[in-house]
């Protein structure tokens, strides 16, 4: 689209208004967003003057933008050619449309593929398809879908995305790839696009927006929706005050039940994910939960203190976001009372949020584990994304030159038994894998809150004869392997021992190597892989290759 021109127009036509000369060159420009407001801002007549005067390519791309509610305004104004090739750009069939019909006449539905449907209709220049193809969808499927096309076609799809959804869309993205889309919107549209937003939505996009967009966004929100804002904004991302929602209902405890049912009558709606009120004193302070259940069931003369739960305790603002989630799972909550320091109540999480927070850090640890846990555009520009992988293919190289400076010691011992260098890869490869499983046990018993002080030498214990009992097995099984292979019991016994001796010490890497780098205040996912790899290709090496020096030499 970038290569549309403004046609230039002949005779008396040439005096363009202005809104149809901004309309062409937002249209040469791609700003699909730009081009369907001037249209809506535009009386049909002119916008049917404009169509005349563009040229083919131009008149298709403009009409891709023009509002269905536009169309039967503008068709019977145009001549009849053109309005007919027009009409034809219209009938666009969406793929859901296109189902078979099932036993009795009745709709088979089918599996829409969206990104192949979107990237048809780019394709085709399809627009109106496109975009129908959008409204159709959940903002998190809009995002799920955008992530999935090249940054040159996920351009284009951004820009059919109506603007009273892109603040939604926006909240389900990564953050790279929603910084880059937010900057691709217009001030005016950004703001309007996250007035819709829930709070803890709008704190979540203001944190992770650059802090020019981060700042525009605070500007353009006023009254107590700025304070609720500034308040939420205060507390780290990573805390339970940065997941709090302040969309509170409170009601006190000497209150009626039926009391409590007028007042909701009142309201109308409930916020979202409401199953208890909170019930505090006159000064604010928590004191416990009424939940819906017992609320409506309850008797209309009983006092709120008579039906309230008591046990329910509010989560500290400043509590960590990992012991949040820990909450919500063994208690099985849809939402949790937050209070400050001197137990004052100051909003509610809620179990979406949660959810999305529980996503967020399992797709961060997988990435880290790979050594790339920024690169969550996996249509990043190739220099960018080299450069964030070569850090680590650098740091497994130098371990990899360790382990090979261990074989490197042992020359002699492998120009005499070549049959050595091609057993040394199951010694390592063993150790490895137990090591692993391990290492994974143990990342996410801490992540769980399950590994502690008190049950580390129990666990210890227990990893050290799984171990155990394993390398008898495999090196008895390997061993015989071995000797069948190669004919010597010797070359069979030194490779048993070398298995047995590298399980065990990958078991003991595996427990201690993230205790250690936890206590250090490094993620464990993140260097945890990198650092066990080498123990064990270096023990593996050394205990088989020096066993067979001592023994067999």
């Amino acid at each position: 689209m970038n290569s549309i021109q403004p046609a230039a127009p002949q005779g008396p036509q040439a005096q363009a208004g202005t809104e149809s000369e901004l309309v062409v060159e937002a249209l040469a420009l791609g700003k699909n967003k730009r081009v369907r407001k001037l249209l809506g801002r535009m009386h049909p007549a002119k916008i049917e003057a404009l169509l005349e005067l563009l040229d083919d390519g131009q008149r298709t791309a403009l009409w891709q933008q023009v509002d269905g509610a536009l169309e039967g305004r503008i068709l019977p104004h145009l001549n009849l050619n053109l309005s007919r090739q027009l009409a034809g750009e219209s009938g666009d069939v969406l793929p859901s449309d296109q189902a078979g019909l099932g036993p009795g006449g009745a709709a088979k539905p089918q599996k829409i593929n969206h990104v192949t449907a979107v990237r048809e209709a780019l394709g085709q220049g399809k627009l109106k398809r496109l975009g129908k193809i959008l409204q159709r969808m959940h903002p998190a499927k809009v995002a799920g879908m955008l992530e999935g096309l090249p940054p040159s076609e996920r351009t284009k799809v951004w820009s059919m995305v109506d603007t009273e959804r892109t603040g939604k869309v926006l909240t389900y993205l990564h953050n790279e790839i929603r910084t880059t889309l937010a900057g691709e919107l217009d001030p005016d549209d950004l703001v309007a696009s996250v007035q819709l937003l829930e709070l803890d939505d709008l704190v979540d996009l203001i944190q992770t927006l650059p802090t020019a967009l981060g700042s525009q966004l605070m500007q353009a929100t006023s009254g107590g929706r700025r304070q609720q804002l500034e308040s939420m904004l205060s507390y780290p991302q990573d805390c339970a005050g940065g997941l709090m929602n302040m969309d509170t209902i409170e009601v006190r405890a000497d209150v009626k039940v039926s009391t409590v049912l007028r007042y909701l009558r009142l309201r109308e709606t409930l916020p979202p994910q409401t199953d208890m009120l909170m019930v505090v004193d006159r000064k604010g302070h928590y004191q416990g939960v009424l939940r819906l259940s017992a609320l409506v069931t309850a008797n209309l003369d009983l006092r709120v203190a008579d039906v309230m739960q008591a046990d329910i305790d509010g989560i500290g603002a400043d509590a960590k976001d990992t012991e949040v989630a820990r909450v919500f799972q063994d208690l099985d909550l849809l939402s949790a009372p937050v209070v400050d320091t001197q137990g004052r109540l100051i909003g509610r999480i809620t179990v979406d949020d949660v959810v999305d927070l529980i996503r967020d850090e399992s797709d961060r640890t997988m990435m880290q584990m790979a050594g790339l846990d920024d690169e969550a555009d996996m249509f990043a520009p190739v220099l960018v994304s080299s450069r964030r992988r070569a850090v680590w293919l650098g740091i497994n190289l130098v371990t990899a030159f360790l382990a090979a400076w261990v074989i490197g010691q042992f020359q002699a011992t492998l120009s005499q038994l070549v049959a050595l260098a091609v057993l040394m890869p199951i010694v390592a490869s063993m150790g490895g894998i137990a090591g692993s499983q391990t290492l994974t046990l143990v990342i996410r018993g801490l992540a769980l809150g399950q590994v502690q002080k008190g049950n580390i030498r129990v666990l210890l214990n227990r990893e050290v004869g799984i171990s155990i009992l394993n390398g008898v097995l495999w090196a008895v099984v390997i061993a015989l392997l071995a000797v069948a292979w190669f004919g010597d019991w010797g070359i069979g016994g030194v490779l048993g021992i070398a298995i047995l001796i590298n399980l065990l010490c990958a078991a003991l890497a595996g427990l201690a190597i993230p205790l250690l780098l936890h206590r250090l205040g490094i993620d464990p996912a993140l260097a945890g892989s990198v650092i066990l790899t080498t123990v064990t290709d270096v023990i593996g090496f050394f205990s088989f290759l020096g066993l067979a020096t001592v023994w067999l030499l």
